[in-house]
């Protein structure tokens, strides 16, 4: 492994310290703490009074990311690094991916939101999508170790920007979709594009892009070697899809064959993830009737449209925490909807929040009912965010239940026969963000415990 550590706690005798300064956290303040583990050199911004080597630099976090991009690129560069970029649609596409993958006999390791997988589904948390260079190197390196040939990558438009990806090179990679996130950081939605596309200038292979987004044809026109998948895909063509009693029926087209295959995940935009998945796994070399042979045997990952039977209707946990991810799940249960679509959806604290009243207005005019709540508010007053939230909403087909608990449990309450419950935004987080702290808080649990309280 990696003998440099940019965490006091995990240092080991014979370590390199570097002191790295975050936006709560300045590395420089823990430099005894890491000497005390063992650390015999430390990389400063600053002189500091220290008893072993020292290197100054102008930029700690420059530093880290050219030493271990020059060091060991080429080391995780023998495996098949598989890369999906976009704002919705990323964990569940790698998730199916490293599913298939292993299902062929193919070794491969995932990494992304919901953390890092082996083969046997070991598994391990990890605090973003992509990690920071020193930690997602590190991941690879362990993954090699365990007989790896490929690692299934999430790849965000933040990491792309702070080249927390250098020095990868992509053996193939797909762009999903581009809709409103991140726009604190990125400012502009043609900035948040021009992040996702710097993926192309590591990719030595084929992108696979979603011809159905309204910003196809900029990734078409920025790379020679593009293919594409969807209802207008040229490579990958839907012809038809149909919800099934357990998933969903997909036929398509492609490479002049048609295509037959049904799925276990129910819903539209999942027609997509699985496209996006069989698609990147074709253009590894395996051939589309291998991948159909194991589909049956792939599930998707917890917390993305996670159905639970409740009473006579259910409820579906999901990470929809976008204005077009919101709109999508909503608008998929509510195409052959028997009962009526309840809504639980808030938005996060210290984030975009000119998506809040978007989302508050896509969730009243398409749900039967919603209860607003909480949702990561972190250092935010939860009144102040609904307060923005409610800005969009003009009907009254709404309740505001700010302890997240008590809005599931309400919802629940409300079902009747064939009745939905969609819980949105949090997906496989079991936590609530107070302040700057992680509270226990498992939606689907919180589900559980309604029905053995029947």
């Amino acid at each position: 492994m990696i003998n440099i550590k940019i965490d006091s706690r995990k240092v080991i005798p014979g370590d390199t310290f570097v002191a790295i300064k975050g936006t709560t956290v300045d590395g420089h303040d823990y430099i005894d703490k890491a000497i005390e583990n063992g650390a015999n050199k430390i990389v400063v911004d600053h002189e500091v009074e220290c008893s072993v080597e020292k290197i100054i630099v102008d930029d700690t976090n420059k530093w880290l990311t050219d030493y271990i991009s020059e060091n060991y690129s080429k080391e995780v560069n023998e495996l098949n690094l598989i890369a999906v970029t976009g704002t919705n649609g990323k964990t569940t596409t790698a998730y199916l991916t490293y599913q298939i993958l292993n299902k062929l006999g193919t070794k491969t390791a995932y990494i992304g939101t919901i953390g890092f997988y082996l083969p046997d589904e070991d598994f391990i948390e990890i605090p973003n999508t992509t990690p920071n260079i020193l930690d997602l190197y590190d991941l690879i390196l362990t993954a090699k170790e365990h007989g790896c040939k490929n690692v299934m990558m999430e790849v965000s438009s933040h990491a792309l920007h702070q080249n927390r990806v250098k020095g990868l090179n992509y053996k193939v990679a797909a762009f999903t979709n581009l809709t409103q996130d991140h726009l604190d950081y990125h400012k502009t939605m043609e900035n948040y594009l021009e992040a996702k596309k710097l993926i192309l200038k590591q990719l030595e292979g084929t992108m696979l892009v979603n011809a159905d987004d309204p910003c196809a044809d900029s990734w078409i026109n920025s790379y020679a070697n593009t293919k594409t998948y969807g209802l207008n895909g040229e490579d990958y063509k839907v012809m038809n899809y149909y919800d099934t009693e357990h998933g969903t029926y997909i036929k398509f087209i492609a490479n002049g064959n048609e295509y037959e295959v049904e799925t276990n995940l129910r819903s539209t935009f999942n027609v997509y993830n699985y496209l996006t998945s069989l698609s990147l796994i074709n253009n590894l070399g395996y051939s589309i009737e291998d991948i159909i042979k194991v589909t049956p045997d792939i599930y998707p990952p917890k917390g993305r449209c996670e159905q639970i039977k409740v009473k006579e209707g259910e409820a579906v946990v999901d990470y929809a925490h976008t204005p077009d991810a919101v709109e999508k799940i909503i608008k998929a249960f509510s195409e052959n909807k028997k009962g009526k679509i309840i809504t639980i959806v808030g938005c996060g604290g210290d984030r975009d929040p000119k998506k809040r009243p978007i989302m508050g207005r896509i969730a009243a005019e398409n749900s039967d009912y919603v209860i607003f709540t909480s949702d990561n508010p972190r250092t935010e007053d939860p009144e102040l965010i609904m307060k923005d939230i409610l800005a969009g909403v003009d009907t009254n087909n709404y309740e505001v239940e700010l302890d997240r608990r008590k809005a599931i449990v309400k919802a629940l309450d409300m079902i009747n026969k064939n009745d939905v419950v969609l819980i949105l935004g949090k997906g496989h987080e079991d936590y609530q963000i107070l302040g700057h702290e992680k509270v226990h808080l498992d939606d689907a649990e919180e589900v559980k415990k309604y029905i053995n309280s029947l």
